[in-house]
C-alpha cells in the first residue's frame, strides 16, 4: 500500500472536522474529538482503539504526514494557531490528556529531519522544552 494510502485515514478523518478544530484553537479552547488525527503521536501511546487506528506507525510515516500536501501544512497551521496562546497552560486549552497527546505529537514531528520549528517552539512554549520520553524512547 502506498503512504498516500495509508494516511487517507487521516484526510478522511479531517474532512469533516478540520474547520472546527481550526476554529476551537483559534479561541484557545478544544471543545470537541479530533486530537487523534490532527495532531497525531506514536501507534502505541494511547489505548483506545482510536489510537491504535490513528497512531503513526514510525519516523517514515511521521515524514510522509508532514510532506503530504494536505496534512502537513495543517498540522502546521494548527501548530502556529497554537502558538498565539503560549499565554495559557495546554491543560487549560486541551484538558490534561490532550495536553499529553499534544506533547507526544509535537515530540514526534520535532524529531524528524529538518523539521519545521513550529513544532519544538510549540514543545519550548507549552512544555519548557520537555519532549515526552515514551516518544523519543520509542525513536531511539
Amino acid at each position: 500500500m502506498a503512504a498516500d494510502d495509508d494516511l487517507a485515514r487521516f484526510v478522511e478523518a479531517q474532512e469533516g472536522t478540520y474547520a472546527t478544530a481550526r476554529a476551537e484553537i483559534a479561541a484557545g479552547a478544544k471543545a470537541s474529538h479530533w486530537m487523534w488525527f490532527v495532531y497525531p503521536q506514536l501507534r502505541g501511546l494511547g489505548r483506545s482503539e482510536t489510537a491504535r487506528f490513528y497512531g503513526i506507525a514510525g519516523r517514515d510515516e511521521a515524514a510522509a504526514y508532514l510532506a503530504h500536501p494536505v496534512l502537513g501544512p495543517r498540522l502546521v497551521e494548527m501548530s502556529e494557531l497554537l502558538l498565539r496562546h503560549r499565554d495559557r497552560a495546554p491543560e487549560a486549552i486541551f484538558g490534561g490528556i490532550d495536553a499529553l497527546k499534544l506533547r507526544s505529537s509535537m515530540t514526534l514531528f520535532a524529531a524528524l529531519p529538518d523539521a519545521p520549528p513550529v513544532f519544538a517552539n510549540v514543545l519550548d512554549a507549552f512544555f519548557a522544552g520537555a519532549r515526552c520520553p515514551r516518544t523519543e524512547a520509542a525513536l531511539a
